[in-house]
């Protein structure tokens, strides 16, 4: 038998082979692990670190600027600050100069900034007291007044960039550019109208990226992963509208509405041989750098967005269907009555009390005879009366190209009672907006041919590439030798004997057309007027179709008073801009009156 020495001995060696053994397992496990990480899981795991290191951040550009025909900026975007303070590290605030203190905490820190930000030293200490990490002390600053509160250093204070769109010309214009909204830093704004939104991706770009790797202390790592895609900006909305021509029309409506008394007044100026708007005036715009300071319904346009009954300016739709079908001539010849009831009892009667009077096609134009109206009217079927108002653009938007534009009001002639029939005939029954009254003589001015008329022009890349907006193609409406008539016949308006001498500019042949209607008051009945003249200048070789709406005038109710003066003066001012030259030609009239 074994000692009992050999005994003691041999006990320690066992306990020493099993802890060999175990650590041996041990090992065995961390080395199959090792080898389990490091080699099967390597890539998974590797990858799973680098995404805990990257960071994604969108890389925006500033919106397009809007601009108008010559490259004047109407709108704008500018890098603005808004600042805010970390009220837990400006509590330690500590400044010394020479190994004193100067200046510390929330008091020291506003008595430093608050006179660069125009502020009282105490109220701005009292808004840096407290536990949050970020509050506001001021916004919408700019880059050189930052600068200046940056250079002094002073942590806690800290700045948020921002991107504001601003508007150098206030109201010129606001009814077509529109304005922003969106978070009240100015981030994430959009345009919510006018060419703000309706073009707003053309003038937001495409965003880009930059992902990176960072280290522990948020710093990027230089050699780690970096990837970057470029944003794209957008492109410059580049207007019809003239910003001289726009300035001068929006003060003289100004001057109109002062003058009159009148709601509000419209003025269209647009340039006959290409459709382009040179200038769209609605009284009282809206500046886009405040907009909240005007009534929203009167935010956008109300050019391309408010109806009304035309009233006689539509006359010249009926004397273009008369001529276009041959049943009539510049000569035929009329008695026009005060009253007129045609054969289905239905009354009308003229403006003026009168005996009767032999008119002319030519006379009942350029007199506004709505008994006379309804007697061409009555070569012409009803069918056809409503065709010639669809082709004239009425019941149909534009296609101007801004947000809301209204189509008008044009039933089925099928749908028209007995009197509508005969209304429609003198631009009552129906309801367009300025524009497509305009619309109606830019044609009669072009020829005959429609040219899609537009607020925007094209649009101006980052590169400074231009593509011009898509319209639709040209449609011939009537003949050029009925577009010729008419122009003579509306020559007549302006003459002494029209409705309209007013509208006369010395050295230029002018044509045009009156209107007066009836339009629903604030009760809903018919207590209102629509006063209007539109007119082509030179009558000779038309260059601008000029319209002028005016709403409710208290002084006249009359468009030869009420709205030709202003055309005169607009239309002045817009050939001279333009350097058109004056008319080199006397008209040959057509008579008014037969004996």
């Amino acid at each position: 038998m074994p000692s009992a020495r050999a005994s003691r001995v041999a006990e320690p060696r066992r306990r020493q082979r099993l802890v060999s053994v175990a650590l041996l397992i041990v090992l065995a496990v961390f080395a199959v692990r090792l080898v389990y990480i490091q080699g099967i899981r390597a890539e998974v795991l590797a990858n799973e670190a680098l995404s805990t290191r990257l960071v994604t951040k969108e890389l925006t550009v500033p919106r397009a600027d809007i601009v108008d025909r010559n490259g004047v900026v109407l709108a704008t975007s500018v890098q603005r600050y808004n600042v805010g303070v970390n009220q837990i590290k400006i509590a330690d605030f500590t400044r010394t100069e020479e190994g004193e203190v100067v200046a510390e905490g929330p008091l020291g820190a506003a008595r430093i900034i608050a006179p660069i930000l125009g502020l009282n030293e105490s109220e701005l200490a009292a808004q840096m007291v407290g536990e949050s990490t970020f509050r506001y002390i001021a916004k919408d600053l700019t880059p050189e007044t930052w600068d200046l509160i940056s250079a002094e250093r002073i942590p806690g204070i800290e700045p948020e960039l921002v991107e504001k769109r601003i508007y150098p010309n206030d109201d010129l214009a606001g009814n077509v550019i529109g304005f922003m909204g969106g978070t009240e830093s100015g981030s994430g704004q959009t345009g919510l109208a006018g060419v703000e939104l309706a073009y707003q991706d053309e003038l937001l770009g495409t965003p880009g990226s930059m992902t990176y790797e960072r280290g522990t202390g948020g710093t990027i790592i230089p050699t780690g992963v970096r990837e970057e895609t470029d944003a794209v900006p957008g492109s410059d909305v580049v207007l019809t509208i003239d910003r001289d021509i726009q300035w001068y029309t929006q003060e003289r409506v100004a001057e109109a509405v002062a003058e009159t008394g009148a709601d509000r007044v419209t003025v269209v100026v647009q340039d006959a041989t290409n459709g382009e708007l040179l200038a769209l005036v609605d009284s009282g715009a809206v500046d886009p750098n405040n907009p909240s300071a005007t009534d929203a319904a009167d935010r956008g346009s109300r050019a391309v967005s408010t109806v009304f009954e035309p009233g006689s300016t539509a006359k010249v739709i009926t004397m273009a269907a008369a001529l276009e079908e041959g049943v009539a001539t510049p000569l035929s010849q009329y008695i026009a009555p005060y009253t007129y009831t045609t054969d289905n009892n239905q009354t009308f009667r003229d403006s003026h009390e009168h005996d009767d009077e032999k008119l002319t096609l030519a006379g009942i134009l350029a007199t506004s005879s709505n008994t006379g109206t309804v007697q061409v009217g009555e070569k012409l079927s009803v069918e056809t009366r409503y065709e010639y108002l669809e082709k004239f653009g009425f019941g149909s938007a534009t296609g101007v190209g801004l947000e809301g534009e209204a189509a008008g009001i044009l039933r089925d002639w099928r749908d028209w009672d007995g009197r509508t029939k005969w209304a429609v005939l003198f631009g009552q029954g129906v309801a367009v907006t300025a524009l497509q009254a305009t619309e109606v003589f830019a044609i009669v001015a072009n020829d005959g041919v429609r040219i899609q008329p537009t607020v925007v022009k094209g649009f101006r890349a980052d590169d400074g590439t231009f593509v011009e907006r898509e319209r639709e193609e040209d449609t011939r409406i009537i003949s050029e030798e009925t577009a010729a008539a008419l122009l003579t016949m509306m020559e007549d308006v302006t003459q002494e004997g029209g409705t309209a001498p007013a509208a006369a500019i010395d050295g230029y042949r002018v044509a045009g057309k009156t209107g007066t209607a009836q339009a629903a008051g604030a009760s809903g009945g018919l207590t209102s007027i629509v006063a209007s003249f539109i007119g082509i200048a030179p009558a000779d070789d038309p260059r601008i179709v000029v319209s002028v709406i005016s709403h409710d005038p208290k002084t006249t109710i009359w468009g030869g008073t009420a709205a030709a003066p202003v055309f005169k003066d607009v239309a002045t001012f817009a050939l001279q801009s333009l350097r058109v030259p004056p008319s080199t030609t006397e008209p040959s009239l057509y008579p008014l009156t037969w004996e």
